[in-house]
Parts: C-alpha cells; structure tokens; sequence
C-alpha cells in the first residue's frame, strides 16, 4: 500500500491518490505547481482550458527549450497529464461528498507528483542492435481540505 507524503486531519480532508500513471511526471510537477491552493472548481475549469487547448500552462520547473506561450513565456499545453489529473481531483472530490463535506467549499491543500517506476521496453534496431524504449509513470497525490 502507497502512504501519502503528508497526513492531514481525516475529519476536515479528502484524498485520492493515482498510482503510476502514464504520463509525464515533468508536465505533472508543473500542473500541480499551479492548480495548489485553488478551490476545486477553479482547479477543474483550469484544467479543462488546458485539455481544451485555450489555455497554456506556465512552465515553473524543466522549462528549458520549452517554446513561448503568449503573454506567459515558457509554457506548453501537457493534455494527457491534465486528463489524468483532472479524472483524480475528481476522485478526491467524490470521496469528499461520501463524507459528508461540501464539495463547493473544498480547496486543494496538497497536491505531490513524482516519478513511479520505469516500465522497461525494447526496440530492435538494425544489425541485431535493440535500444530501450521504455515509459514513465507518475504517481500524483491529491487531499482536499474543507474551507470554513
């Protein structure tokens, strides 16, 4: 069983957690850097533009060679991982309304993405070579926490 990096009090928050992912965890780490602290609602609909294309998402971390983005510099529009990180707040909100707590005045206190493991792979190259080609995971822990 995974344990979240941080407990909070199981009375006031709710959590979901996804396990490895397929999805980049460098466009993950920069969705979560933007959407902590925000209500849910606002998280969602920002997530969404992106998935969308009508909104690019600010690079904070790994913005080297990143293309520039109107108006926010480096940015990019990392879909797959928006799609996966919206379908888990939305799993942290549905667990949210099966305690009992009011989904509209939930904010997102913590929100964590890191590395899962590596599935290895293969691809054969000419003359008997092969070079990996492999795929990354993410892991993304997300706990709401209820606004008085």
């Amino acid at each position: 069983m995974q344990r979240y990096s941080i407990e909070l009090d199981p009375n006031k928050s709710a959590k979901a957690y996804g396990f490895e992912i397929h999805c980049s965890p460098k466009d993950s780490m920069n969705l979560a850097y933007a959407i902590k602290g925000m209500k849910t609602e606002n998280a969602k609909k920002f997530l969404e533009e992106i998935i969308e294309l009508r909104r690019p998402l600010p690079a904070a971390f790994h913005k080297r060679k990143l293309a520039h983005q109107k108006g926010i510099g480096p940015g990019s529009y990392p879909q797959k991982a928006a799609s996966k990180m919206l379908k888990i707040l939305e799993n942290a909100e549905n667990n949210a309304e099966y305690k009992g707590f009011d989904v509209e005045n939930m904010k997102i206190s913590h929100i964590s993405t890191y590395k899962g493991r590596i599935i290895r792979g293969i691809m054969p190259r000419a003359q008997g070579r092969a070079t990996d080609k492999n795929k990354q995971t993410t892991n993304i822990e997300i706990i709401l926490e209820e606004v008085e």
